[in-house]
C-alpha cells in the first residue's frame, strides 16, 4: 500500500482508522513526493521536533519510492487520461498516481480525486478529518 501525504500525517498523529488500514497491508511504501510534502508541512509546525523524531523512529524501515523513467512514462499516461476526461488532479498527485500504477499498489488517501485515475484503488478510512 502506498501512503498519500494525508495518510502519512494521520499515521504520525496515530489516527486509529489509518493505523488499522496500515496494519492490514503486507507492506507500506512512501513516495519521495509524499515525504517532501510532509517535511514541508512539519517545517511550519510547532510540533516539528516531535514529528521529526517520529520520522526517524518509525519510518527508518519504510520503503521509499523514487521517481524513475518508468514513473515518468506512467505519469504521462495518467496526465493524458485525466486531461482527455476533463478531470485534472494536482500535479504532485499525478506523480503519486503514476507510482501506484507503476507498482500496482493501492493508495491510502482521503483525496477522492484519485478515483478519477483508471486502475487506481483508493482506500479511505474513518476517523478525524
Amino acid at each position: 500500500m502506498i501512503l498519500d501525504t494525508n495518510a502519512l500525517s494521520a499515521f504520525a498523529d496515530g489516527e486509529p482508522g489509518v493505523l488499522a488500514e496500515i496494519g492490514k497491508a503486507p507492506r507500506i511504501a512512501i513516495p519521495c513526493i509524499v515525504l517532501a510534502e510532509y517535511l514541508f508541512g512539519i517545517s511550519q509546525s510547532r510540533r516539528r521536533n516531535e514529528y521529526e523524531l517520529w520520522i526517524n523512529q518509525t519510518l527508518g524501515a519504510a520503503h521509499f519510492l523514487d521517481l524513475t523513467s518508468d514513473t515518468a512514462s506512467k505519469y504521462a499516461e495518467v496526465r493524458l487520461e485525466l486531461k482527455v476526461s476533463g478531470t485534472p488532479i494536482p500535479s504532485n498527485d499525478m506523480w503519486i498516481a503514476a507510482l501506484c500504477r507503476q507498482y500496482a499498489l493501492p493508495l491510502l488517501s482521503r483525496d477522492r480525486h484519485f478515483e478519477s485515475v483508471k486502475g487506481l484503488r483508493r482506500i479511505g478510512w474513518q476517523g478525524i478529518i
